[in-house]
């Protein structure tokens, strides 16, 4: 049993890359260059993807970034978000154009996320970038996945030659986080790893995720990950957030990973909090991505 929890602190993490991102953004603009722009496009009237729309505003402001925010109702017809996605994809002021997911029933997520240029796919979810991804090209790469490589970084987590199970499949998280991890890199980041994928129909799971060195739940189940899936000294991060009823609170609800913290903290030798974990994260590589766009086009 490990004595002392150790969580990995990706409030910290994003803080850090944020400032750095800051900087460089104001010498780009004190040089007389135009700000970096970030488009993005929420439909309906979702809370969770209101307050993360709000929250991207805010982190993008604070840079020195141009926000270009469009709330549409739930009612826009698909016609009239092509017409939009083109007109962004044309504005030589936008460098990222990010569409909120998932979209109201009746409109075509994925042909609306293909019309998207990959040049300005700043979430990493066009086919061309996903494709430049597998094959271990430079590109866009999906948010959150890039952010839990760079809290493995930070850390100092050794992937080379280490065993890594991810349970989930998702082409925004599960999917391309094998890509990354088990691609061939330099000392010091993240790669060369053995990865195992796990999912649904995964047989004898439990004891898949006892020989993960890194066990990565993205699976989207409240508190699914026990201490008994858990390997003595493994690296845990969850990348779940989910929302269960909580009376004793306000607000009526708290968030959860899809990790039960309490007994896996007594096995893993690192952790990841939710909150606090992988979540700040998500934002901060977007922003990167996007300076990156931009660096690009001016």
């Amino acid at each position: 049993m490990i004595d002392t929890i150790q969580t990995i602190d990706g409030k910290k993490v994003s803080e850090k890359l944020l400032e750095t991102l800051k900087l460089e953004i104001e010498g780009l603009i004190s040089s007389g260059n135009r700000r970096p722009g970030l488009a993005v496009i929420l439909v309906g009237e979702d809370p969770a993807s209101a307050t993360y729309v709000g929250r991207k505003k805010k982190v993008c402001e604070s840079l020195g970034m141009k926000s270009f925010d469009f709330v549409l109702s739930a009612s826009v017809t698909e016609e009239e978000l092509v017409a939009l996605i083109e007109r962004l994809n044309n504005d030589q002021e936008v460098d990222g154009i990010l569409l909120q997911v998932p979209l109201p029933k009746g409109l075509n997520e994925r042909k609306l996320l293909d019309l998207i240029s990959h040049e300005k796919d700043v979430d990493g979810f066009h086919p061309v970038n996903v494709g430049k991804l597998l094959l271990g090209l430079p590109t866009f790469k999906s948010c959150t996945p890039y952010g839990v490589c760079e809290l493995l970084k930070a850390y100092s987590v050794e992937t080379a030659g280490k065993h890594v199970v991810i349970i989930g499949r998702s082409n925004i998280v599960g999917k391309p986080l094998s890509a990354m991890l088990v691609q061939k890199s330099e000392p010091g980041e993240p790669g060369n790893a053995t990865v195992t994928v796990c999912h649904s129909r995964t047989q004898n799971l439990k004891e898949i995720t006892r020989t993960a060195d890194i066990l990565i739940a993205a699976i989207g189940q409240p508190l699914f990950v026990k201490e008994d899936m858990v390997k003595e000294g493994a690296v845990v991060i969850d990348v779940g957030v989910n929302r269960v009823d909580d009376a004793s609170r306000e607000r009526g609800y708290k968030l959860v990973g899809d990790v039960e913290f309490g007994g896996a903290s007594k096995k893993a030798s690192l952790i990841t909090p939710v909150p606090g974990g992988v979540g700040p994260m998500t934002i901060a590589m977007l922003m990167k991505n996007t300076l990156k766009s931009y660096l690009g086009r001016v």
